[in-house]
């Protein structure tokens, strides 16, 4: 975890050209302004349909994203591994991974989702031991939107990733902060969905987590917010 945490950070830092040496340095007044919560990068534009007691309703429009799916195993348990083959395509720690090779813009949030692991060739459900579900996740970056297609986008190396079109969405947000804990989470997922089928909604799919900020924001100025896919 502490691996995925520095590699998160190293990709939310920019880098600005010192006049006077030539040489890039890490500008303190960026750097504090990320210790604080301030977010710097793209993020996707949204319209409030409704606002409600303690969450919004929002429509998205379509967008394309940079996704992975896989199984925390394949990074020593890591939930977080994929951040690291997704920062890879867009090249935050060197040469991008895709074929022109293009470097990719940083946005915000990266966006996660679980799902069950099912066998390619079955529609058998692998177990964990204890009898629970053992569960997939999915990673995503939303792409700068400059890319309005998916063929826009450069083709990854790494087969793991795929590049998507997203249509336009619809969901109830919450939006906290903290650390998204999965205690935490499942807390805001349960109020939301609660929320929202008091109140008329018809829930359409799992949430997915999305969350701004690099590790060393300090956790009152996170943001992170639990999102719920309705009609």
């Amino acid at each position: 975890m502490l691996t995925t945490h520095l590699l998160l950070t190293t990709a939310r830092t920019k880098l600005i050209n010192n006049k006077t040496s030539g040489k890039p340095f890490l500008g303190k007044a960026y750097i504090m302004g990320m210790v604080f919560g301030k977010i710097s990068v793209e993020t996707p534009k949204y319209t409030v349909v409704k606002s409600c007691d303690g969450y919004e309703i929002r429509e998205y429009p379509p967008a394309v994203a940079a996704e992975i799916t896989y199984d925390p195993s394949e990074f020593k348990d890591n939930r977080d591994g994929g951040f690291t083959v997704l920062a890879k395509y867009i090249g935050v720690f060197g040469k991008p991974e895709n074929q022109k090779p293009e470097k990719i813009a940083m946005t915000a949030p990266v966006i996660t989702k679980e799902g069950e692991k099912i066998a390619m060739t079955a529609p058998v459900v692998t177990k964990e031991e204890g009898g629970e579900n053992k569960k997939t996740v999915t990673m995503q970056f939303l792409l700068p939107e400059v890319y309005k297609k998916a063929e826009d986008a450069p083709r990854p190396t790494d087969e793991r990733v795929v590049i998507k079109e997203e249509g336009g969405r619809k969901y109830g947000v919450v939006t906290f902060s903290g650390t998204a804990a999965e205690s935490v989470v499942s807390e805001k997922v349960k109020k939301l969905r609660s929320d929202l089928e008091r109140d008329g909604f018809k829930i359409t799919g799992d949430y997915v987590l999305a969350r701004y900020n690099p590790p060393w924001t300090l956790p009152p100025f996170k943001t992170n917010e639990v999102m719920i896919p309705v009609e």
